[in-house]
């Protein structure tokens, strides 16, 4: 079972997580804070208080706001690949 381990505030929507599968990295959850449990995250003095829930193993909020590791270490994958643009002559 995936399991976020650590996580470290790091500026603005972005936090550095550690996996228990060795995966660790920075995620920039500003657009995915979209829909009714997340909408007040949007305040970042909100956002800033998120902690390591002991029973879900991933990231949570005074709400009840949660993300699941999967969907956590999907997005921080997706979003640390670079695109280098092709150049056409």
């Amino acid at each position: 079972m995936l399991e976020v381990t650590k996580a470290v505030y790091v500026e603005d929507y972005k936090i550095h997580l550690c996996f228990n599968n060795g995966e660790s990295g920075v995620i920039d959850l500003e657009k995915l804070l979209w829909g009714p449990m997340f909408e007040p995250l949007k305040e970042i003095d909100v956002f800033k208080r998120f902690r390591l829930s002991e029973v879900l193993h991933t990231l949570c909020w005074e709400n009840d706001a949660d993300f699941a590791p999967e969907y956590l270490l999907e997005k921080m994958i997706e979003q640390s690949q670079v695109i280098s643009p092709v150049m056409h002559q």
